[in-house]
Order: structure tokens, then C-alpha cells, then sequence
């Protein structure tokens, strides 16, 4: 099952590169639509047919590299199923977002079912040297969306963005390398590296794995001082790239740290755990100041991105420095660490869908080119309304659930940092109450029409409809009836935790 949910969109991708170019451009974009609709439907087959109690379901493991210790190992449980569905839903997202794409539009989607192989193959690999291969390969396909659909200037930010987390993967080998070196037998196999604790009562070796294998993860989340690549990629990209970058492509780093750092390696975890604690609120706090000073609305909610992120780790942070009469606190944090990049997934999505419909109309992020657009266009200004709120964490929508766990897993262990972090909640409801103020209310002000447009500024237009209201409406049910998720990531944070405190 789970080896056709993350190969399909592949296959599909190969047989729309045996189209001609001729053909009727309505069949790529249906292919594509109709692939990540599958996809859909496939993840919630796993869903429903997932076994309550954690553990992991849908195993598969066959033999591939075996004089290395390596093999095709996949598996699902309740750190990696949500986030498969929410890679499925998004990609479905901006399959709909992207019908009307007129360049290229047969390798436009091509590269976006390639793209989705990796980034579904990444989070239910269970075999580091698999991990790595879907984590460098989602590297590639990002670039040419970056590089070939992007903005003017795209393809300085697709190599700034290529060689930064290329740069980082490589050093996320180096400490795969360093755990398979220190297993004995040697394997990549993370369920056995998991089990043997290879690295208990070494602290130096131990430090420096980590250490490789945190500067990977760190720059793909990205995290302060790793996130300079991530501004100017989500600015340049297409919406739909941006969309997938920040919902996607960026939980690749945060899902490592629970499924890979912190089991496999607890004892170095536990040590330096203060240093991420530190990361986090500082990620946090300078994401949100750096936000708040933006003029463009692409690249503000960019570095929210970064804001948010902080927070992840801050939690896992937290969860390594809580002592052991503080269980609640512990599985509070871990588990607000995989909601909020659920939540972040679906919220930064549909805002970065949203500023693409904003360049779409007026070519241009400034927000000051903008004035009165709710007169004009009163869907699309409720929308962006609705998942600026949201994405500032206000009750009733899922960022609220996010972070109020993250926050009270954190308290106890880190009071001054989650204190602090609490700060960037204030800042990222200022910079969003002001970037609504400028762009949807006052009197009217836009830039020129885009060519075509019968009037300055084009209310929502089915398919964009298609692609964000969905996304956000996802947001209201999880911020309202969290607990269908909730019970399934449960069961796996405290198999996290009393793999910790080993």
C-alpha cells in the first residue's frame, strides 16, 4: 500500500513526459489533479485502517543494499501519517490552484508528481540512506519549479536555495554515516539503530553526530542562523512552489528531529537539548521581527514561516530538558510539534496561495501598491482575513491548538524562553493586523491590471477557490475537533518519549 502511495505520482509524471507537447493542455493539469486526487483517497484507506495504540502499520521491508545494512524499509505511525495526508492534501491544493498554468504546463506537473514521490517516500522511510535519498531528491525537483516558473531573479534564489540545503543534506549524511559506524552490526535501519542505542555512554562521538545531523536538519527547517536561503525562494517561487516549500518541504527538517535525533540518539539529546530550546525562541522572536519589518507580503509571510518553525523546536527541545516527573509537559510538547507543522502545512499554505492570487492581479508582493482590495474583491479578502487570523494562532482554528500545547509543554522546563515566545505571538498578530489594514481596507488603491483582466482586481476565481478554501476549512475542523488527529499522534509521542529517557 504504501509503496504504491509514494510511486504513483511518479509513474504518472513518466507517462505525461511520453505525451507530446502537442497535446491538449487540459490533460496535464487533469493527470495531475486526478493523480494527487488518488493520492488522497489512498491516504485515507491508511487512515481509516491504521490500528489505534501506536506502533507502526503497513510495514514493508525487502533487501536492497544488503552489504552496506541497507534496504527498502517503509512504515507509517502516528508521526508520519498526518503528515502524509497533509503532503496529499496539499499537493491536491495546488493541482486545483494551477490549472490555468500556461508554461510548460506538461513538466510543470510532471516536476510537482516527481515532487510529491519524494517528499510522501521521506516521510515513511524507516532506512536513513532511504531518508536521505528522498531528502536530496525533493532538493532537485524544488530548484527546477524555482528556477523554470519563478519570478524575475528565480534562478539566483533556486542555486541559493539549492546549494544551502544541499550543503546541509550533506552533513546530514556525514552523521547517518557516523551512527551506521557506530552500530554494531551495522545498519541504516532505523527501527534497529533505534532499538541498539548505539551511541549510549559515548558523549563526545555522540555530541558530534548529533551536532551533523542537527546542522542538516536545521538548515531544510530552516532555523535561525540556517534560514537565509528562505526568503528569497518563496519570494521567487511560484505560488504553488511556495506553497509546497513552506507546507511541505520545510516539516522535512522538524519531522528528522522526532524520527530521527531524538530516539536514536537520547542521550545527546537529552545533554544539549538548552541548545535547541535556545534556537527555538530565537527563531521564533527573529522571525517575527524580521516579519513585522517586511513591505512585501510573499516574503513577510515567509519569515513567518521561520517564526513558526521556532516554536517546533522549542517543543522538541523542551521535551529532551523536562525531568521525569513531568510526563504531561513532555508529551504535550511532542505532540504540539506535530500538530502545529500539520496546522503551519495547511495555514502558510493557503496564504502563500493567496499572495500568489495578489501577484496574479497586480504584479507585485508590495504592500503598499494595495489599498481598499476588499471593495473589489470580497471573497479573496475574507479568505486572506480568515488565514491571517488563523495563522496567528486566534481560537477556533488549529494554530491555536498548535501552540497552546507547544506553550504549556515548554513552561515548565524553559519558563524564560516560552515567556519570551509568547512575545512572538504578539508580533505576528501585529505584522498580520497591519499587513490586512494596508492591503484590504481603505480607500481604493491598486496597481495596473494584469493583462487580460476585465476589471483592476479579479475576485476569486473558481479554481483558486478550489485551492484555498479547502485548505483553510481543514484549519476550522482541527482547531474545533482536534481529536481524530490527536489520537493518533498521541500514542506515538510517548513511544518518543520512553525512547528519550532511556
Amino acid at each position: 500500500m504504501l509503496t504504491a502511495l509514494v510511486l504513483l505520482p511518479t509513474a504518472m509524471a513518466v507517462l505525461l513526459l511520453c505525451v507530446p507537447r502537442g497535446a491538449p493542455r487540459v490533460l496535464f493539469p487533469a493527470a495531475w489533479a486526478a493523480t494527487a486526487a488518488a493520492e488522497l483517497v489512498l491516504t485515507v484507506i491508511v487512515w481509516t485502517g491504521h490500528e489505534r495504540g501506536g506502533g507502526t502499520w503497513y510495514e514493508t521491508r525487502a533487501r536492497w543494499i544488503p552489504s552496506a545494512g541497507i534496504s527498502y524499509h517503509v512504515g507509517v505511525d502516528g508521526l508520519s501519517l498526518p503528515l502524509v495526508a497533509v503532503t496529499c492534501v496539499l499537493f491536491l491544493a495546488c493541482a486545483a490552484y494551477a490549472w490555468r498554468e500556461t508554461r510548460r504546463p506538461r513538466e510543470f506537473a510532471a516536476l510537482f508528481l516527481f515532487l510529491q514521490t519524494t517528499c510522501l517516500g521521506l516521510f515513511v522511510a524507516l532506512d536513513l540512506i532511504l531518508f536521505f535519498v528522498f531528502f536530496d531528491l525533493s532538493i532537485v525537483a524544488m530548484y527546477f519549479i524555482i528556477a523554470a516558473w519563478g519570478h524575475k531573479g528565480a534562478a539566483r534564489a533556486a542555486l541559493k536555495f539549492f546549494l544551502y540545503t544541499f550543503i546541509g543534506s550533506l552533513a546530514l549524511l556525514l552523521g547517518f554515516i557516523g551512527l551506521y559506524l557506530a552500530a554494531d552490526p551495522h545498519t541504516f535501519d532505523i527501527v534497529e539503530l533505534t532499538e541498539a542505542d548505539p551511541l549510549a555512554g559515548r558523549t563526545t562521538y555522540g555530541a558530534l553526530v548529533l551536532l551533523a545531523i542537527a546542522v542538516g536538519l536545521a538548515v531544510k527547517t530552516p532555523t535561525v542562523p540556517f534560514h537565509t536561503w528562505l526568503p528569497p525562494a518563496h519570494t521567487d517561487a511560484p505560488a504553488a512552489g511556495s506553497a509546497i516549500l513552506a507546507g511541505v518541504l520545510l516539516k522535512m527538517g522538524t519531522y528528522g528531529f522526532l524520527r530521527v535525533a531524538m530516539p536514536v540518539l537520547p542521550d545527546a539529546w537529552r545533554d544539549h537539548a538548552l541548545v535547541f530550546v535556545v534556537v527555538g525562541v530565537v527563531s521564533v522572536l527573529y522571525g517575527a521581527l524580521v516579519a513585522l519589518a517586511q513591505t512585501d507580503f510573499k516574503r513577510m509571510v515567509a519569515y513567518t514561516s521561520v517564526n513558526h518553525m521556532g516554536y517546533i523546536i522549542l517543543a522538541v527541545g523542551a521535551a529532551g530538558a523536562v525531568g521525569a516527573d513531568q510526563e504531561d509537559a513532555r508529551r504535550l510538547a511532542v505532540t504540539g510539534s506535530v500538530f502545529q507543522m500539520v496546522s503551519h502545512g495547511l495555514l502558510t499554505g493557503a496564504l502563500f496561495l493567496l499572495s500568489g492570487v495578489l501577484y496574479e492581479r497586480g504584479r507585485t508582493y508590495e504592500m503598499a501598491a494595495y489599498s481598499g482590495v476588499a471593495g473589489r474583491a470580497p471573497v479573496f479578502a475574507a479568505l486572506t482575513g480568515v488565514a491571517a487570523f488563523a495563522s496567528l494562532g486566534l481560537p477556533g482554528f488549529s494554530g491555536f491548538i498548535a501552540e497552546f500545547q507547544i506553550l504549556t509543554g515548554s513552561l515548565g522546563p524553559a519558563p524564560v524562553a516560552t515567556g519570551l515566545a509568547v512575545l512572538g505571538i504578539l508580533l505576528t498578530a501585529a505584522l498580520f493586523l497591519r499587513a490586512l489594514q494596508q492591503v484590504l481596507l481603505g480607500p481604493l488603491r491598486l496597481p495596473v491590471a494584469a493583462p487580460g483582466a476585465d476589471r483592476p482586481f479579479a475576485d476569486l476565481r473558481v479554481h483558486e477557490g478550489l485551492a484555498v478554501v479547502p485548505l483553510l476549512a481543514l484549519g476550522v475542523v482541527l482547531g474545533l475537533a482536534p481529536r481524530f488527529v490527536l489520537d493518533v499522534i498521541e500514542p506515538a509521542s510517548r513511544t518518543v518519549l520512553d525512547l528519550l529517557r532511556r
